[in-house]
């Protein structure tokens, strides 16, 4: 590889001292090195661009996925914040990781994206007619006042259950070891493709996460609940893009023809990676 993109999350890296390192050391090794600092990637410089550089941590990982979703542009994380399950390289290693990369010493790893639309459908969705994107989940969950919400899931067009809980998480294996691990669901080797449905905080003792096909086609309503209450949910998409839902408001939730490739330098599978992460935080 020559050429790069280094996008920074300026809270990790506030004076742009590894941004800066990385630079310079890419063109000392005859690479070219663009950089951005906002949270926003302009994708229209990206034409040349082989390696996007993700400085910070996973939530800055996930804003680059969804941003350069349709660019099939490979992105690899710096690890500057905490647990750093997708930024995998770290500081003290940051050296040896750009040389890697430019001597073309790594392996890519496609992973499943999940993408919604909020029925009746609207114009304004997130981004005019543009449908959200989620490399991690699709967290549908209350906006406002503390109270149960009561959903309908239908997969391909059945009804699977009628849910009363704080809300719904929808995850990607990659996004397994994010909300969808706090709120009891299973952690999954994160190249599979499956869709993990996790209901968060349900009102009852035997409710558990449901696997499904990365085919299959959900579908979210919201119902009123018992109350007969207004309900305001909110959609988030990797925690970041929203839908806002009401009484009746459907989403639907599938696999998306987009996907994500991160490059993986360390040998370190993804069990060896875990049990670390899980021993040093």
């Amino acid at each position: 590889m020559r050429h790069f993109l280094v996008t920074t999350n300026g809270q990790k890296d506030p004076d742009f001292q590894c941004t800066e390192h990385i630079r310079i050391y890419l063109e000392e090794h005859g690479c070219s090195c663009a950089v951005q600092t906002g949270e926003q990637i302009d994708v229209s410089c990206l034409q040349e661009i082989e390696c996007i550089i993700v400085l910070g941590g996973d939530g800055t990982m996930l804003r680059a996925a969804r941003a350069t979703a349709s660019l099939n542009i490979p992105l690899i994380g710096v690890n500057l914040g905490t647990m750093g399950y997708l930024a995998e390289v770290e500081n003290s290693n940051l050296d040896l990781a750009l040389t890697r990369l430019i001597e073309d010493s790594y392996t890519r790893e496609s992973r499943m994206m999940l993408t919604g639309q909020k029925w009746p459908a609207e114009q304004d969705t997130v981004k005019g007619n543009e449908k959200p994107y989620a490399l991690n989940d699709v967290a549908i969950v209350r906006r406002g006042a503390l109270q149960m919400i009561t959903f309908h899931i239908y997969v391909n067009g059945q009804l699977l259950n009628t849910y009363h809980a704080d809300g719904i998480l929808i995850a990607t294996p990659t996004g397994s070891t994010g909300y969808n691990l706090s709120a009891g669901g299973p952690i999954v080797e994160p190249r599979a493709d499956i869709i993990l449905l996790t209901p968060i905080c349900p009102h009852t003792l035997n409710t558990r996460t449901i696997i499904l096909a990365p085919e299959d086609t959900i579908v979210v309503e919201i119902a009123a609940n018992n109350r007969g209450q207004q309900q305001l949910v909110d959609a988030c998409f990797d925690g970041s893009e929203r839908i806002s839902l009401a009484v009746g408001d459907k989403l639907e939730i599938r696999r998306s023809a987009k996907r994500t490739v991160i490059l993986k330098l360390s040998r370190e599978s993804f069990l060896e990676v875990l049990h670390n992460k899980m021993n040093t935080n």
